[in-house]
């Protein structure tokens, strides 16, 4: 395993997800987290018992459906503290209708803890093979450039040989791994129902647990860094709302302020920029932060923009440098995890959201499925539910794109059914 080095103090707070195939225990492993974090309130566990027993994934599992149906439905975000870091938990569903979920989350993600449930695999055959949902949010998650993927090797506690269990199962991820181009940070054996291998890194004396000599994930959590802002990338700023100031201490009267969220590069007073989709150049006069205090701003931040003039920007429109406003484009070849139950074929039409941006879209080309089974690349028509392909998109307006794997923001773009308003695509820009 290898791991940057970090200072303890100081370390940003990481946001990281939970996932894997249905059942493998993800709920289970974060309400695990808050308890031995001491995260949770003793009546807050009282009103999560079931015939008498704590039941720790009712924790996060906050929606009705999912307490009478025992599955997670929805993300779940969770926030907790130890005494060297905070963390922001999203715990994904792992049933194949609620990828859409699982995108969601892993799209903001600084790190990935995917789930393995030992029970359910052949364990004892050093040749197994792992489920289809394991692989499909292994691929997701590398496709979607979350910087550190962790595989936890659950239940290890209720198979009768732990050491062979695990050995079999990271061999079998390894090779998975390999094959699919995927670094792994670390292969963790844990039981989420018993607290082993969370806090402390192996089990109880006596009890029978593989040999591992690393950290236990919570310190490994600890250390993982948070994903680096795109700081210094060429200066991209989408308009969310336009403030008309009638009377500001920091600008003259009746000058408009650009509010949004500093997509990439960083602003400050004095900049020249241009204006896209228009063209038009500007000079920046004021920045200010989330505060309203003036002063430069970096990506990942929130922005209120005041141009030395008067322009017709509004919602969806960019600032930018002037360097990346020729990056603009109307047909991009992109890499699409498809959601929606109608398959996709070529030259139907969808909306796309770039950023705050909407404009039309047409499937011109279908390149190639993945086959997340053997990782080929097979011949497609069409893409049904919950299948990774390579598209070709023709746009009616153009938009600001970079590759997806320079910019987590500005390589990314959604599809959305015209008709039903049903998310239908996540599209990373090639």
């Amino acid at each position: 395993m290898q791991m940057a080095e970090h200072t303890r103090q100081g370390l940003a707070p990481l946001r990281f997800i939970t996932c894997g195939s249905v059942d493998d225990g993800k709920s289970t492993l974060i309400g695990r987290l808050l308890v031995d974090s001491k995260s949770v309130l003793q009546d807050q566990l009282a009103g999560v018992q079931r015939a008498g027993e704590t039941d720790l994934a009712l924790l996060t599992d906050g929606l009705s459906a999912e307490r009478e149906q025992g599955i997670t439905i929805d993300v779940a975000y969770r926030y907790f503290q130890t005494s060297q870091r905070k963390f922001i938990i999203g715990d994904a569903p792992g049933h194949e209708q609620y990828t859409r979920n699982m995108v969601t989350a892993a799209s903001t993600a600084d790190a990935a803890v995917l789930l393995v449930d030992a029970l359910k695999l052949d364990w004892e055959n050093p040749q197994l093979t792992l489920l289809p949902q394991t692989r499909r949010h292994a691929l997701l998650v590398q496709l979607l450039r979350v910087p550190s993927i962790v595989f936890a090797v659950n239940k290890l506690d209720a198979v009768a040989d732990p050491a062979r269990a695990f050995d079999n199962i990271s061999q079998a991820l390894r090779s998975f791994a390999a094959q699919a181009g995927i670094t792994i940070t670390a292969l963790v054996p844990v039981s989420a129902l018993k607290g082993w291998g969370i806090v402390q890194s192996g089990a109880p004396a006596g009890a029978a647990w593989p040999h591992y000599t690393g950290p236990g994930l919570l310190s490994l959590l600890e250390a993982l860094p948070a994903t680096p802002s795109d700081a210094n990338l060429p200066f991209s700023f989408a308009v969310q709302w336009v403030e008309k100031q009638h009377d500001s201490g920091v600008t003259e009267q009746g000058r408009r302020i650009f509010w949004g969220r500093v997509g990439t590069g960083q602003v400050r007073a004095g900049q020249s920029l241009r204006l896209f989709p228009s063209g038009q150049s500007a000079r920046v006069n004021t920045v200010l932060d989330a505060t309203r205090h003036p002063g430069a701003v970096a990506a990942g931040a929130s922005a209120g923009i005041i141009l030395d003039r008067e322009v017709d920007l509004s919602r969806g429109d960019s600032v930018v440098d002037e360097g990346l406003a020729s990056q603009g484009s109307q047909q991009l070849q992109v890499t699409l995890a498809w959601m929606d139950e109608e398959p996709l074929v070529p030259g139907r039409s969808y909306w796309a959201l770039h950023g705050h941006r909407w404009v039309k879209a047409k499937v011109t080309q279908i390149f190639h499925r993945r086959n997340i089974h053997n990782l080929a690349q097979e011949p497609a028509d069409s893409l049904a539910v919950n299948e990774i392909g390579s598209i070709r998109l023709q746009l009616q307006e153009a938009v600001l794109a970079l590759p997806f794997a320079q910019s987590r923001v500005l390589g990314a773009l959604i599809l959305v059914d015209a008709s039903s308003h049903v998310t239908a695509g996540a599209a990373l820009v090639q």
